[in-house]
């Protein structure tokens, strides 16, 4: 940077676009910031920041300054236009001639606009580009290696940034998500509580009537057949509403220190037999590295007993489950439980812990509600993951103490 440039200006604006990052929590304000500031500081006609979209692979518009509506509203750029160059991830690219550069996707719109010249600058994260800033200029300029050099720093501060607040964002949505989750949870225990009561009792009378009567019946006697409907439906009720007491306990846990380890091996031993009908095999990764973690055990053989019965369920006949154990970079330990079945729709992700909700037609939608309780109750979280013909993944993770 040689004496005509004006330092002054330069820091200035690093300084503001930096105190403005590290100030606020919301990644739109400092986006926004960030375009304006890099505009104003290289007398540009605005600037436009996309972010890449995992799932469709294109980087879309997350922040603009002095750019037209007709040009923003051309949508997303396809990841292979902005990655099709080496090095396009580690330095800004100068791009002179707007009408002939395969990075630019709208050259008439652009010239219409003013712009003669574009600069592009990548966010990366460990190397791995996230995004881009895109500059316009109203002439063509030849730009010092010190001034290429601030954009490029301007983009690592903000590529770091944007991380951040990314991350405390989905943990706020997380933490959101979780207080009204525990706050239906609650409602509906004392809910629950009140109707298996209720319930309880009239299936007690129909259950011993219809059990005496059908003694009196001879088996093919329709009378017998209606007898024996009668049981098995009030049966089934009966495993409902004990279902509904246990959820409505929801007892805290007795902790103790035990070994993860252990605790998983007895929930496979227990399936062993369910998997091998159906021609399942499970797959073991247990980490030896695991400290001690304080929990019940009982109540935490229960949930991987559940996860891996939902997971012999969904895969049906021949496939594979997979239980991994191990620590977290967060220093928690924690469960996988991993299938080869059908996978979850989206649509239905955010249900699946909810009481009551099932796909099976046997079910009662209590089994993974009463695995969040447990697992909650233990300081810890579970999450999934799944893809439809891939398979699903249940991920549990518990504080050492």
């Amino acid at each position: 940077m040689d004496m005509s440039t004006d330092y002054r200006k330069y820091f200035q604006a690093f300084r503001d676009i930096i105190r403005t990052m590290h100030a606020h929590d919301h990644l739109n304000e400092v986006l926004d910031l960030v375009v304006q500031k890099i505009s104003e500081v290289l007398n540009a006609k605005g600037a436009l920041l996309r972010l890449l979209n995992q799932e469709t692979d294109q980087f879309e518009v997350a922040a603009a300054y002095g750019i037209g509506e007709n040009y923003l509203s051309k949508g997303p750029v396809s990841k292979k236009k902005i990655l099709f160059e080496p090095g396009s991830q580690s330095r800004v690219h100068e791009i002179t001639d707007i009408w002939n550069a395969p990075r630019v996707e709208y050259p008439q719109q652009a010239w219409d606009e003013g712009v003669r010249m574009m600069l592009d600058v990548p966010l990366s994260i460990r190397e791995k580009m996230f995004g881009i800033i895109r500059i316009y200029l109203p002439e063509k300029r030849v730009f010092l290696d010190d001034q290429l050099d601030f954009l490029l720093t301007v983009a690592e501060q903000c590529a770091c940034i944007i991380e951040r607040v990314r991350l405390y964002e989905n943990q706020r949505t997380h933490y959101f998500h979780m207080a009204a989750q525990l706050e239906k949870m609650s409602s509906l225990g004392r809910m629950a509580a009140g109707i298996a009561h209720e319930i309880n009792n009239p299936l007690t009378g129909i259950m011993l009537f219809s059990t005496n009567l059908i003694k009196k019946t001879e088996e093919g006697d329709r009378f017998h057949e209606g007898l024996q409907i009668i049981i098995d439906e009030t049966t089934r009720c009966k495993n409902i509403v004990e279902g509904l007491l246990e959820f409505s306990r929801n007892p805290s846990p007795e902790k103790k220190l035990h070994n993860l380890n252990d605790i998983v091996t007895r929930a496979i031993k227990l399936v062993e037999n369910e998997t091998q009908l159906h021609y399942i095999r499970i797959h073991e990764n247990i980490s030896q590295d695991l400290q001690p973690v304080l929990v019940d055990s009982n109540q935490l053989e229960q949930v991987f007993v559940n996860l891996l019965f939902n997971a012999i369920q969904a895969i049906g006949e021949k496939g594979e489950i997979t239980v991994k154990t191990g620590e977290t970079p967060l220093q928690q330990a924690f469960v996988a439980v991993s299938d080869t079945g059908n996978g979850i729709s989206k649509d239905l992700m955010g249900t699946i812990f909810d009481p009551f909700f099932t796909t099976k037609p046997e079910g009662n939608g209590l089994g993974l509600a009463i695995c969040h309780n447990i697992v909650h109750n233990h300081g810890g979280d579970i999450q999934v993951t799944s893809k439809i013909g891939k398979g699903t993944t249940f991920v549990v993770t518990l504080p050492y103490n």
